[in-house]
């Protein structure tokens, strides 16, 4: 019997670029591919990179040498991809090199360095595609690129300008995914408020139904699909607060990720992000007036270019005001090709880690606090695994991998995907124990 061929992955990097890896592997499968989680059994390696920070750089270039290695054929996908020379003068044997959501270039790849050899029509693929994800959950990319030019980020350079995918599209793939069982959404993107602004807002049909490319309506027709819909990447344009109703209706989850960076206009000037500290305080304010159960999730940088301990107070002095539910913060660090790189008045990086300390332990305060608020509350929750001890789940407030999580002690018998009501117990800084209701 003729051996099917097998190719093996590894995905690095954000949900977006995860997502980019499922549709890789889905066309693969759909072509009659067999897919490998060992490098003996494959005939060769794709590496699906992240190149936004030094640490990820360095974690791809790593693992593409790893699969050389291993393996020996290696195709490199990605967003590293766009620095191939660098690819090559470290790792000059790979097949080829590609950039991100590069689905044709790495599949014609493969065609040609593992031909196929057997009828596709005999390999099944699920009809919501080929996940990374439990079977539980999904991301749903609903863009590639971003129109703007962080002076931190070089995302654009990497992945182009913002490209929507039509609201048809997007709503087929989300109705696909809650058909097979999937019991939440995460919605992804570079810039997940301005989709559809490349494409003129353009009204396509929807189940007999005109509705437009754009961030509300399609919040608003995913909320009817009766699943989790967890809003990520959003950020803070004037017309995100439209949706915070439907959060307060239910439609769609009471969770917005959206990435503040900084509270110092001069800082935030210099990032060339939007906003300023009181706009985004008042919003927030306005928002939690509307949904009370609002979880809000942010992400900053401390130590970036030119910034004063002062400048750094008033960022502590911000998150104490602001209140946010669920934090990431990052000490700044230089990538290459960011307009940041330039800038002068380069913060130490002894002073850096020891902004980012003081930072974390700060917001472990405040969350510890939101969290204890919460104990005695009846919340629904999802479980993601079962182990010895019991089940340990996800409220509402809680997205996969970056957030919290909620235990549930002796809860053996639950399987994962169930939803569950808790009463909650106990909190730490950052997690939950409850007892099923």
């Amino acid at each position: 019997m003729t051996k099917i061929p097998t190719v093996g992955f590894i995905s690095l990097g954000c949900p977006k670029a995860l997502v980019d890896s499922e549709r890789i592997l889905t066309q693969l499968r759909t072509e009659g591919y067999d897919i490998s989680a060992t490098y003996k059994d494959a005939d060769l390696v794709i590496v699906n990179t992240c190149g936004f920070i030094d640490a990820a750089v360095a974690e791809s270039l790593d693992s593409i040498g790893e699969a050389l290695a291993e393996n020996g054929k290696v195709i490199v996908t990605g967003c590293l991809g766009a620095r191939e020379d660098e690819i090559r003068a470290r790792h000059p044997q790979v097949l080829k090199v590609t950039g991100a959501h590069a689905l044709e270039e790495v599949i014609s790849s493969v065609h040609e360095h593992l031909p196929q050899r057997h009828d596709p029509f005999t390999s099944l693929v699920p009809p919501q595609g080929i996940k990374l994800t439990p079977e539980h959950y999904a991301y749903l990319k609903i863009s590639e690129g971003c129109n703007h030019r962080c002076t931190f980020c070089i995302i654009p350079s990497m992945r182009g300008d913002l490209v929507s995918r039509p609201i048809d599209d997007v709503m087929r793939e989300a109705e696909r995914l809650a058909n097979a069982g999937v019991k939440e959404l995460l919605v992804v993107s570079q810039d997940t408020s301005a989709y559809g602004l490349d494409l003129k807002y353009q009204n396509r049909d929807w189940k007999g139904r005109l509705v437009n490319t754009r961030f509300y309506d399609l919040a608003e027709a995913l909320g009817d699909l009766g699943i989790w819909v967890r809003m990520h990447y959003v950020y803070p344009y004037p017309h995100v607060d439209d949706v915070i109703p439907l959060m307060a209706d239910g439609k769609i989850l009471p969770y917005l990720d959206i990435p503040f960076q900084h509270a110092n206009s001069r800082i935030l000037k210099l990032m060339k992000r939007p906003a300023a500290s009181q706009n985004n305080l008042e919003r927030i304010k306005a928002w939690r007036a509307t949904c009370p159960d609002i979880t809000l999730r942010s992400t900053f940088i401390v130590g970036f270019p030119g910034e004063t301990e002062q400048e750094f107070e008033q960022l502590l002095d911000f998150m104490s005001e602001a209140q946010l539910d669920r934090v990431g913060c990052f000490a700044y660090s230089p990538v290459k090709g960011a307009v940041a790189n330039d800038l002068p008045d380069l913060v130490p990086e002894e002073i850096k880690q020891e902004r980012l300390s003081l930072f974390m332990a700060h917001q472990a305060e405040i969350s510890a606090a939101r969290l204890q608020k919460r104990v005695g509350r009846i919340e629904t929750v999802l479980i993601d695994e079962v182990v010895e001890e019991g089940a340990v789940a996800r409220s509402k407030s809680d997205a996969p991998e970056i957030d919290g999580q909620v235990f549930i002690d002796g809860a053996t018998h639950l399987k994962v995907g169930d939803f569950v009501d808790v009463e909650l117990e106990e909190a730490d800084d950052y997690d939950l124990w409850g007892r099923l209701i």
